[in-house]
């Protein structure tokens, strides 16, 4: 048996009696008493853990090799079955053999998927004595309680990292937290306690996104999850049918984007969807679910975290200052949202008002009479003020058709009628100014030009571009640019954007990867928290914040943009597909998200790209796709100006 932390302070302990008699003997024999009691838990765990290897299927799974090492599995029933880590086959086997803590070879198959928790449920294909372990209720679990990561991969023995149970409800009430040091050794394989019961299922998470690789890249790193077993157990008699177990929504977006403050106000419930079956509403506020009380939108959050396709859920809501209760079932998936069209670009210079700056040729609202300068005060019978609470009327529509805009045309008042289209996936050759030239003297920053930028304890650098004409009372758009590894030159990054972001009103925000050669996708929070810098340090137009980047920074770019899709707004991505283990989440009415995306038959990653162009399509997500006829690296002068057009008409309506 093998520990990574215990008998190092053993012995450290030991030296340090050699030189200081101020240790003592008996905490010497204290933690030799600690070691002996580590070493029983793992004992008395041991038999029912596995060592499992697999063979064949996939050797690269989107730009990653994928490991062949044998990994860890925890027997939970009588008659063979074996959970473990879905990272730990990715690369979708072609055959599994199990090794028993005894030594006896088995083969075994996968039974079904945990696509919440990331787990996998494997089924051994012989008889044999299996050993259930005993799991630990969470109620008995306990924040700074011994936390064991218990793992066999190398040879028949056990080995075993030693920490502390950090934290309990995490990943969104899926998982609990441990310091012990937790990688592909003994993801899969328990997290035991100091009696050798087992507190979880080792398992890479991440509160920000669901694929099958997310949260490995804390490897090592001291913050490491696990499922709690009693979850498993409470699953497992549906779970071994062999049906997949996937999360349960229930198709709601709520209202706002400061889930820690605000309240679990519905926003829209979308067509075809539990929660519209159910008669839920706009407006509508959540403050119980399953008998519990919800104040805020993070407590729903973590209410529904947990939950599975297929689970009823007995909702309480507040509407008109009376509470309702409505009784829904949880689906897998629901059918995607499409975003409505009305064709308005709004201005800028307007308040809480909405006037139009531009008609697209073609749409709904050329065809209903609407003319550049209307100030539109109502769509569907509803008030709007502004870009957001147009956005949240159309979300909340019910039916598109012979849909009423209620106009304001120099002092006459004009009721329109028109059926909206889906949201328009060109752009535009030429528009018109977003607001006026400016009658007063513009209120300057006092930090502009090129600005440095340092993250505490982090050693990535990354500055930002900000024109000496921004005027804090117009808020700019935020591009974030993505190098490619080895391409950091700021001049010629200077040279390509400085003319737009004078021109334009953009700010132009560029981390660089601590390392040279590559980026990690642990620097996804890196990246956040410089777009959170600027958010707080400058007025930012939150319709037109993009994340920008070409080949591996563009795949940089796609995880940032679905990892937060509370301040993202726009992804463009150059020559560069999906990545492979990222799972693009359902569109949400109130977080667009547009993607310009480029195609080249001359790419090596040609077929990847319109790949995920066809996942992108099927999910309804707003795409312009721009073929280049030959694949020339980041965009030139013309493909630029095609670009800042582009973000210029985000916020369309």
């Amino acid at each position: 048996m093998k520990f990574r932390s215990s008998i190092r302070l053993v012995r450290l302990l030991a030296l340090l009696m050699a030189v200081n008699t101020s240790v003592s003997a008996t905490d010497l024999k204290l933690h030799q008493l600690e070691e002996e009691a580590l070493q029983a838990a793992v004992a008395r765990v041991a038999p029912s853990v596995v060592q499992i290897a697999a063979f064949g299927g996939q050797q690269r799974v989107g730009r990653h090799l994928v490991g062949t090492s044998p990994t860890t599995g925890l027997v939970v029933s009588e008659d063979g079955l074996i959970v473990s880590s879905e990272f730990n086959f990715i690369q979708n086997p072609s055959s599994i053999l199990v090794t028993t803590a005894s030594g006896q070879r088995i083969a075994a198959r996968i039974l079904a998927r945990d696509h919440s928790k990331n787990l996998v449920l494997l089924q051994a294909e012989a008889n044999h004595s299996w050993t259930v372990p005993q799991a630990v209720p969470v109620s008995q679990m306990s924040v700074g309680q011994w936390a064991i990561a218990v793992g066999r991969t190398f040879d028949e023995g056990t080995s075993g990292s030693v920490g502390i149970l950090s934290a309990t409800n995490r990943i969104w009430g899926k998982a609990i937290q441990t310091d012990a040091k937790v990688s592909p050794n003994n993801y899969g394989g328990p997290l035991i306690d100091i009696q050798g019961r087992v507190l979880g299922v080792v398992a890479p998470m991440s509160p920000h996104t669901r694929d099958k690789m997310a949260g490995s890249e804390w490897y090592d790193s001291g913050i490491g999850f696990a499922v709690p077993l009693v979850d498993v157990y409470d699953q497992l008699d549906r779970w071994k049918t062999g049906h997949d177990l996937s999360p349960g929504v229930m198709g709601i977006s709520l209202k706002g984007d400061d889930m820690f403050t605000l309240p679990a106000e519905i926003a829209a419930s979308l067509p075809n969807s539990p929660a519209r079956s159910a008669g839920l509403e706009s407006g509508d506020t959540i403050v119980q679910i399953n008998g519990k009380h919800v104040e805020r939108q993070v407590h729903l959050k973590h209410l529904l975290g947990p939950l599975y396709a297929g689970d009823e859920v007995q909702l309480v809501v507040e509407r008109n200052g009376h509470r309702l209760e409505k009784l829904l079932t949880l689906v897998d998936q629901i059918t995607p949202y499409e975003f409505p069209f009305l064709g308005i670009l709004p201005r800028r210079d307007s308040g809480d008002r909405l006037f139009v700056r531009w008609v697209f040729p073609g749409s709904p609202a050329e065809q209903c009479g609407l003319q550049v300068d209307d100030e539109v005060t109502h769509i569907a019978e509803k008030p709007v003020a502004g870009v957001q609470q147009a956005w949240e009327v159309l979300a909340a529509l019910e039916q598109r058709k012979n849909v009423r805009i209620l106009v304001n045309r120099k002092g006459t008042h004009h009721v329109l009628v028109t059926s909206l289209t889906s949201l328009s996936k060109t752009t535009a050759e030429t528009l018109p100014a977003a607001e006026p030239k400016a009658s007063q003297v513009a209120e300057r920053h006092a930090n502009t030009g090129i600005v440095d930028i340092k993250v505490p304890e982090v050693p990535n650098e990354c500055f930002a571009y900000v024109s000496e004409q921004y005027d804090t009372a117009k808020p700019a758009a935020l591009v974030v640019w993505l190098t490619e590894p080895g391409e950091n030159n700021r001049e010629s990054l200077l040279t390509r954007w400085k003319d737009s972001c004078q021109q334009h009103n953009v700010i132009l925000l560029a981390p660089q990867p601590a390392d040279p050669k590559r980026w990690q996708r642990t620097e996804i929070d890196f990246v956040r928290k410089c777009m959170d810098h600027i958010l707080t340090s400058y007025e930012i137009d939150r319709t037109r914040v993009v994340v920008h980047g070409y080949e591996a920074g563009g795949t940089l770019a796609y995880w940032v943009a679905f990892s937060h899709l509370d301040i993202v707004r726009a992804v463009a991505a150059i020559d560069t597909s999906l990545p492979s283990q990222l799972r693009p989440p359902a569109t949400d009415p109130l977080h667009r998200l547009s993607i310009l995306a480029t195609t080249s038959s001359t790419s090596p990653a040609a077929m990847r790209i319109n790949q995920s162009l066809k996942v992108l399509a099927l999910l309804k997500y707003p795409l312009f796709v721009h073929d280049r006829n030959k694949n020339e690296g980041v965009f030139n002068s013309t493909e630029q100006a095609m670009l800042v057009r582009w973000i210029d008409a985000l916020d369309r309506i």
